[in-house]
Parts: structure tokens; C-alpha cells; sequence
């Protein structure tokens, strides 16, 4: 990998040319921005005349301040108006038609926002492509599900001589922030559910995975009403430190860390009225009993730890494995981690990336020397070899408590076994963590799994049996416990936390069911059409 700077070349089809984005919506208006740049840089690092390894320039976006976030706010807040505006009086169906024609032309910039990701991030091509992809279906099952829901809120009910008609009703300003490491997806997650439900957004991108949003802005701006989508750019504490303070946010809706979390939340001047919708960090570990199948437990595992370098909240952090079957385990994984493919996002099979945070790599090292100190080795014979921000896979064992990597969530390719001889080891430890998401169980008997369900389901949101923790697919609830999470995404749930049940009641005499007929027949009113 030493040399890998030097002799890395880019495919033609992959090359970009810087992009200085300097207009920016806000409004239903591409305003021009004329204040202070920040640069974006790429995670893949170029050698320059003088040998020095520094990465590759990609451009740069609008630095805002204070005094613009809170323009995107009053935009925001002026294009809900109180529930007046035109977009929270449109009918479900007059906005997915919206949301629809946004999506058409959004597939056409397939190629460019795969490119940006590509290179910001340093996403594979392949793991790039299925992002997109995968976002558009989100967007597609997003909008079937609403038009279910539109269709099931239509029918009346009437209990004790009251008639109502209950629908969803949206609950005002959005402010969405979205993580580095599924920059388009988990943004879109957050975006689409607001908006179909009728909210206002001001969204503030990832600071890893800008330029890949600027091909979109034209047909935010083309397909939404003025104020509904503004966009936000710079440091997320400067700019969402105001938004929060002002008490005019109805919604957080963020996918990164609890320690933002809880500072953001703690602005809000009146908590009471701030709803919640939060996907966190996660130390989701694999519990690999003496009966499991070996190969199938490797395979997943090796997948469920590196998989994006092991740059995802539902990645396996830790791997428990019974002392019975933990030499032949470490034996296998380590084998099929050296078989793994160590290089550029555009290389065909590539599986370990460079990593977009420029101080991670040191953080990583640190994680390794402690364990070194404290009695772990590396197992793979390829991970000691890591290049700037190029860092190779290290499997670490035996690990123990007394290890930061025990506790910590690494969020990169650093993979730690623990052998157990008692299950209620790696119980207790998943009971005493700060974190709540999934867990994996590897066994081929459903009497050995059976108890640990059954245990395991009251302490996290998921359990994963004989294969690696994930969030999809997309139609099931993905939560977490502790500080995992708040509220819950899928197609339907996250439908129901951008949004609150609201009801029209009348009761039963001649007078309100000749009101409740005229409501139905003229639709004058879209709430009871």
C-alpha cells in the first residue's frame, strides 16, 4: 500500500472537474452566494511535484453564518405559515405528484451524483450506485405507502353519535442533518417522509458528501413551492446552534451522534414542543454460539463488519465468539479479510476505501496501540499496512474490557474478538451498553437461540439471526433503545413521526350530515375530500 499515492491512476469515466458551488437555494430561489468558501476535499489523497501526499481538491460551498441560517428558518417558517401555507394545504395527492416529478429527473443525474460520492466519501462505485438506487425505491415505497395511508384515512367513523374523519396532519419546521456515511440515502430518508406529510425542511448536508446534492438543487427548486426545501451549508454547530435557539423548529430530524443530539435538543426553548426523529450511534456485536456454522458465520460477519470500511451505524463492532470455535473462527476470518481488495472507489471489486475523515486514521492507530498494550495482537498479516488515509483492515485478539475497543464505537476497519465461555458474558455486555440498535446470533439449534431471543429483544431493536445486523429492508421498522435512537424509520413509521393524527368531528343530526355530504360532494375542503 506504501506506494499506492504513486501508481493510482483514474478511468476517464470517473474524472470530475473542480465544482465551486456558489449559489445555493433558499426560497425557491438559487441565490448567489459572494461571502467565504469552504474548501471540499476529497477523501482520496494525491502525491503533488514535491512527493507531499495531500488530498484531492474537489471545490467548495458557501460558508453561512448565523444570520443566513435564520434566513432558511424565516423562509421556512414564512412557507408553512403556521399551516397556512401552500404546501400544508395541498391535498397527499397534489404532493406526490410533486415529490413524483422531482424523483423522474432526479434519476437522470444518476451517473453525476454517484461521481460525487464517489470521490467526497470514498464510497466504492458499486456501494455508490446501490445507494442511489436504493434511495430511489425509498422514495417510490415512501410515495405508495402515503397514497395506502390516504386511502384508509378516507373512510368515516362513527362511535357514540360522533362522526370523524381522522387523517395525519403535518407538524411545521424540519430541520434535517444528515450523516457523511450514506450522505444521499439517510438524507432523503429524513426529506421525503417530512415533505410528503406536508412539513417544511431546511436541510444542512453531511460534512463529508456536499457536491454530490448540487446536481439536485435545480429540480428542488423547479418542484416544490418557495420555502419548502433550503438548503443549509457550513458548520453544523454555528448554523443549527440559532435554528434550535429561536424555538421555531416544530422537528429535529438527525442521523449522527447523541452527544449532537442532546446539545441540539437542549437549545430548544420549549422541549415540550420539539419532536424528536433520531438515528445514533450503535456498538452492535455478533454472538457466535459453539454450534453455529462456521463458514456461514465468517462470511457474514467479514460482511457486517467492513462492509464500507465499517462505516455504517448498523455495522458489527464487536464479535463474540465461544472459546470452543474461536481458533478455527479467527483462522477463516482472517483469511477471507486478506482476500478482501485494498484500494480506489473506482476499482472493480474493490472492497477497503480511503476513509473521508482526515483525523480517523490517527484514531484508529490509537484504538490498535492500546489493545497492543493490553495484551491483543493483530491476527491478519496485511494489517499493519496502512498509506495516509488508505487504512488497511486489523482483526484484534484477544480483546478484553480493560480495551477502549471494547467500549468505543471505532466506526472503521478495526475488527474486535472477544472469546467467551458463558453466553451471559456477551448478554451482560450488551445489557451494560450505552447502545440499543441490533445484535447478530450465529447457531444452528433453536434451543440455544430460543432463550437468547427472548432476553435480547428487551435490550435492542433488532435481532439478527445467522446473518450481519443491517437496516433494511426499508418497509421494516429501523429504532434503537438507549442511545441508538428516537422515533422510528421505515416507510410507514417515519410517515407517522413527521406527522400527528388530527380529527373533524360532528355529531349525528340532520343539520351536520347535510354539512358532512356538501364536504364530500363540492370538495371545498382537501382535509375532508
Amino acid at each position: 500500500m506504501s506506494n499506492y499515492l504513486k501508481n493510482f491512476h483514474v478511468p476517464e469515466d470517473f474524472q470530475v472537474e473542480d465544482l465551486h458551488q456558489n449559489t445555493y437555494l433558499l426560497n425557491g430561489e438559487l441565490v448567489q452566494w459572494t461571502g467565504e468558501m469552504t474548501t471540499v476535499n476529497a477523501a482520496i489523497y494525491e502525491e503533488d511535484s514535491k512527493g507531499n501526499s495531500m488530498p484531492r481538491v474537489l471545490g467548495s460551498i458557501p460558508k453561512m453564518q448565523e444570520s443566513d441560517a435564520l434566513i432558511a428558518l424565516g423562509a421556512a417558517e414564512k412557507s408553512y405559515d403556521n399551516g397556512r401555507g401552500e404546501w400544508p394545504l395541498m391535498t397527499i395527492e397534489q404532493r406526490v405528484e410533486k415529490v413524483h416529478a422531482f424523483t423522474k429527473e432526479m434519476i437522470q443525474q444518476r451517473e453525476e451524483v454517484v461521481k460525487w460520492m464517489l470521490w467526497e466519501i470514498g464510497k466504492s462505485y458499486d456501494e455508490s450506485c446501490m445507494e442511489f438506487d436504493r434511495t430511489i425505491d425509498y422514495i417510490k415505497d415512501t410515495i405508495e405507502e402515503i397514497e395506502k395511508l390516504d386511502a384508509q384515512q378516507s373512510i368515516m367513523e362513527t362511535h357514540g353519535g360522533i362522526t370523524a374523519q381522522i387523517k395525519r396532519s403535518p407538524l411545521g419546521v424540519v430541520l434535517c442533518m444528515a450523516p457523511y456515511n450514506f450522505p444521499l440515502n439517510e438524507a432523503f430518508c429524513l426529506l421525503i417522509p417530512a415533505l410528503l406529510t406536508g412539513n417544511t425542511t431546511i436541510f444542512k448536508p453531511a460534512r463529508f458528501g456536499v457536491l454530490l446534492f448540487e446536481p439536485l438543487l435545480k429540480l428542488f427548486q423547479k418542484h416544490f413551492p418557495k420555502g419548502v426545501v433550503n438548503f443549509i451549508y457550513g458548520d453544523g454547530e454555528t448554523l443549527a446552534t440559532p435554528i434550535m435557539k429561536s424555538g421555531k423548529v416544530d422537528v429535529l430530524a438527525l442521523i449522527g451522534n447523541s452527544t449532537s443530539a442532546n446539545a441540539l435538543q437542549g437549545l430548544h426553548p420549549k422541549q415540550n414542543r420539539l419532536r424528536l426523529v433520531l438515528g445514533l450511534e450503535a456498538k452492535n456485536p455478533a454472538i457466535i454460539l459453539p454450534d453455529a456454522d462456521l463458514e456461514l458465520s465468517v462470511k457474514e460477519c467479514v460482511l457486517g463488519s467492513l462492509g464500507f470500511n465499517g462505516q455504517r451505524c448498523t455495522a458489527l463492532k464487536i464479535v463474540f465468539v465461544h472459546e470452543s470455535l474461536v481458533s478455527k473462527f479467527n483462522a477463516e476470518f482472517v483469511k477471507q479479510v486478506n482476500a478482501l481488495k485494498i484500494g480506489m472507489p473506482w476499482e472493480e471489486g474493490v472492497r477497503i476505501t480511503p476513509l473521508p475523515e482526515p483525523h480517523k486514521p490517527n484514531y484508529l492507530r490509537e484504538l490498535v496501540s492500546d489493545a497492543l498494550s493490553k495484551g491483543a495482537e493483530v491476527l491478519n498479516s496485511e494489517g499493519q499496512s496502512d498509506s495516509e488515509n488508505l487504512v488497511s483492515p486489523k482483526v484484534l485478539y484477544p480483546v478484553n474490557e480493560s480495551m477502549r475497543v471494547f467500549h468505543e464505537e471505532q466506526f472503521g476497519p478495526i475488527v474486535p474478538i472477544v472469546p467467551f465461555k458463558d453466553v451471559q458474558e456477551p448478554l451482560q455486555y450488551i445489557s451494560e451498553s450505552n447502545y440499543g440498535q441490533q445484535v447478530s446470533l450465529f447457531s444452528s439449534n433453536a434451543t440455544s437461540l430460543a432463550p437468547l431471543i427472548d432476553v435480547l429483544v428487551n435490550q435492542v431493536s433488532r435481532v439478527n439471526i445467522n446473518s450481519k445486523c443491517q437496516r433494511g429492508p426499508d418497509v421494516f421498522p429501523f429504532v434503537g433503545r438507549k442511545d441508538s435512537a428516537v422515533s422510528t424509520l421505515s416507510v410507514t413509521d417515519a410517515l407517522k413521526s413527521f406527522s400527528v393524527r388530527t380529527m373533524v368531528a360532528l355529531k349525528e343530526s340532520q343539520e351536520n350530515n347535510n354539512i358532512l355530504k356538501d364536504l364530500k360532494v363540492s370538495k371545498q375542503s382537501n382535509f375532508m375530500n
